[in-house]
C-alpha cells in the first residue's frame, strides 16, 4: 500500500531527529556555546547517578519490548542533558506518541515520548503482524490505544523501579498527546532533564525520550550524591583499625644512618686516591651530623660514644633553633 504524504513527513521528521542526535554524539570534543542566561546546573555527579538509573531502565525496557513484541528488541541510553522545555519540544517530530505522567511526590510532570511510527510497529507485532516499516501515521483507535497504554504502563513501572536509588516516585499516566505543542507539561523556560534513548526493533532503530523536571529532582539528586552516613559501629571499627595501623608502623624496623655532609671532588682527585690519602671534608666542625633514612634527612645529631660504641645524640635542627 502506498503511504500518504503525512506518513512520509512523519518518517522524515523522525529521521531528522535521529541524524541530529548522531551528529551530536559524534562531536563530543567540539566546543559548545555557553549561555550565561542559563548556567549549567546538572553536574557530572548528577549525570552519573541518572545514567546509572536509566541504564537499568534500558535493560528492563529491553525485556519489556522483547516479551511484548515477541521479537528481538534493544533499548540503549544515548545521552542525558539539561534543556529548557521549549528546546525539548522543538526537537520532537510534529506528530508523535507522547505520554504525560505525574511524579508524586515530586512536583511537576514528566514525559515519555515514543515516535508514532514505532508505536504502530509495536502494535502490529503485538497483534500478530509482521511489524513492517509501512505503517499509517494517525491517532490510535480505541483498541490500539488500550494496547499501547498497557505497554507504556509497564515501561513506567520499570522506570519507577530504576529510579528507586535516587528518588522514590509514583509514576501515574496523565494523558496522551499526539502533538508536542499541545503537551503543556511545563513552561517553555523551565529547566528539564532530557534522557535520549534508542529503541531497536529488529534491525530498525527508533529514538525514544524521557523528559523530567530538573527542579523537582535536584534536591533528591543532591541527597543521593552525598556519602552515606556512618554508623557508630562502623566508626568504632575505623578507629580501631587506625590505632592498630599506627601501632604497627611504630614497630617497623628501619635502617638509620648518621652522616657527614656530602663532599664534592673532581674525577682526577677521585682516581688518584691511594692508601693513606686524606680528603678534606666539607662538613664544618661545629655543624651537627645528618640523621637519614633512605637518603632523606629527618634529624640532626652530634657524634659521641656510649661505652665502647660510637653513638650520636639527636639535637635540635637548624630550623628549630630559629
Amino acid at each position: 500500500m502506498r503511504p500518504d504524504r503525512s506518513d512520509t513527513r512523519g518518517r522524515s521528521g523522525t529521521t531528522g531527529v535521529r541524524s541530529r542526535r548522531r551528529a551530536g554524539a559524534g562531536s563530543t570534543a567540539a566546543p559548545v556555546a555557553y549561555d550565561f542566561r542559563r548556567p549549567i546546573q546538572l553536574s557530572r555527579e548528577h549525570q552519573r547517578l541518572l545514567h546509572g538509573a536509566f541504564d537499568g531502565f534500558a535493560r528492563q525496557a529491553t525485556t519489556v519490548f522483547t516479551s511484548a513484541l515477541r521479537t528481538v528488541c534493544q533499548v540503549t541510553v544515548e545521552s542525558i542533558e539539561q534543556r529548557s522545555y521549549a528546546e525539548y519540544v522543538g526537537q520532537l517530530a510534529d506528530t508523535t506518541y507522547l505520554t504525560k505522567f505525574g511524579l508524586e511526590p515530586v512536583p511537576g510532570r514528566g514525559v515519555l515520548e515514543i515516535p508514532l511510527h514505532a508505536v504502530m510497529v509495536c502494535i502490529d507485532h503485538m497483534l500478530g503482524g509482521p511489524g513492517t516499516d509501512e505503517q499509517p501515521l494517525r491517532p490510535l483507535t480505541e483498541i490500539e490505544g488500550t494496547i499501547a497504554s498497557g505497554l507504556v504502563e509497564r515501561l513506567l513501572s520499570e522506570m519507577r523501579y530504576s529510579l528507586g536509588d535516587v528518588v522514590t516516585l509514583d509514576l501515574v499516566p496523565a494523558g496522551i498527546e499526539y502533538s508536542p505543542q499541545f503537551a503543556q507539561v511545563a513552561a517553555g523556560a523551565d529547566v528539564m532533564v532530557v534522557i535520549e534513548l534508542e529503541l531497536r526493533i529488529g534491525e530498525a532503530g527508533h529514538p525514544m525520550t524521557v523528559c523530567l523536571p530538573f527542579g523537582g529532582l535536584h534536591a533528591h539528586l543532591v541527597a543521593a550524591s552525598q556519602p552515606s552516613p556512618v554508623s557508630e559501629r562502623e566508626r568504632a571499627q575505623r578507629d580501631r583499625a587506625a590505632k592498630l595501623l599506627e601501632a604497627q608502623f611504630e614497630n617497623v624496623p628501619v635502617d638509620v644512618a648518621v652522616r657527614f655532609r656530602g663532599t664534592t671532588v673532581d674525577p682526577a682527585t677521585l682516581t688518584g686516591l691511594g692508601v693513606g690519602d686524606v680528603i678534606r671534608l666539607a662538613h664544618p666542625a661545629s655543624a651537627p651530623l645528618d640523621v637519614t633514612v633512605d637518603g632523606s634527612t629527618f634529624a640532626h645529631a652530634t657524634a659521641g660514644a656510649r661505652g665502647r660504641r660510637l653513638a650520636a645524640l639527636v639535637v635540635h635542627t637548624p630550623q628549630e633553633n630559629r
